[in-house]
């Protein structure tokens, strides 16, 4: 039944807030009592399932990352097939099944994702940062609150600044990189605390090194591009639009090289990211609200 199911009373199932309780027919038959439950969720990427039908990754506000099964909406007269697009972010309706959750509604909270498919260079962006949430949700149903307010706010930041996404990118894999707990020190020496600027940068270490604590095979990045990292990691938006294409551009190397240090391999998406981005002007206008650092790049609503 497209867009929701039926209890056996009629009336629509779990249209209230939280979980609830009811019993299921489909096509005329009861097949049992089943609980449902309401989550706000962005929708991280869609796979087909039979001839209508697709499975929904998403992670969630409340229930971390959930596979759901959202019937009939590859049909052209699909209630809310265009609301279950990769980059949405959705208020869903849903029951839990022995595998896979189904969604019995959806309605959209923020259209991120035709705003995003529209621009290349935004879609790319999206599109790592998605898979980056993926996988640092290993396990489903492990609640990442402060991981889907990040993830809500950077695809925000695509889709209502004019900022450069390569930029947003490489903040938001930073702050997500520190909540994992592998944020890199950009400050201070990663092995003794010494307070910086240090001049050598190793990715296993764990950031910069002191000239005591310097390994073999140490990088010597500018130091523009460790401010530049640091002010991605900290919300320092000025500092960051203002940095130049050559800071971006190993800035982007040093973080891609941690994030793929720390999985264990890197993201098959994120050697397709446009890095082609002109030569900041002056500071934009729009600034993401308040800049809280490490939980959040834009505004969760």
């Amino acid at each position: 039944m497209a867009g929701h199911v039926r209890t056996k009373t009629g009336s629509r199932l779990g249209t209230g807030p939280g979980n609830t309780c009811g019993i299921l027919t489909v096509s005329g038959g009861t097949i049992g009592r089943v609980s449902t439950y309401r989550e706000s969720a962005v929708v991280l990427r869609v796979t087909k399932l039979g001839e209508a039908d697709r499975i929904v990754t998403m992670l969630t506000r409340r229930s971390g990352r959930v596979r759901a099964v959202a019937k009939g909406v590859r049909r052209t007269k699909s209630k809310f097939g265009g609301r279950l697009e990769p980059f949405s972010h959705v208020d869903l309706q849903l029951y839990a099944g022995r595998n896979l959750d189904i969604v019995i509604q959806a309605e959209s909270l923020d259209a991120f994702g035709s705003v995003i498919a529209a621009d290349y260079s935004k879609y790319t962006v999206a599109t790592a940062i998605a898979e980056t949430a993926e996988r640092l949700t290993s396990e489903e149903r492990e609640p990442s609150l402060r991981l889907y307010l990040l993830l809500v706010g950077a695809l925000r930041a695509l889709a209502d600044t004019g900022r450069d996404p390569s930029l947003v990118l490489d903040s938001f894999l930073l702050r997500a990189m520190a909540l994992a707990g592998w944020a890199p020190a950009l400050t201070e020496c990663a092995r003794c605390n010494r307070p910086g600027p240090h001049a050598a940068f190793h990715v296993a270490a764990g950031g910069l090194l002191c000239q005591d604590c310097r390994s073999i095979g140490s990088a010597r990045p500018a130091i523009p591009t460790v401010e530049l990292m640091a002010a991605l990691a900290h919300g320092d938006w000025n500092t960051a639009d203002a940095a130049g294409g050559s800071s971006r551009r190993e800035a982007s190397g040093l973080v891609a090289a941690l994030l793929q240090y720390h999985l264990e391999r890197g993201l098959r998406s994120l050697p397709m990211v446009d890095r082609t981005q002109p030569e900041p002007g002056p500071a934009l206008i729009v600034e993401l609200a308040d800049q809280i650092p490490v939980t959040d790049i834009g505004v969760v609503r």
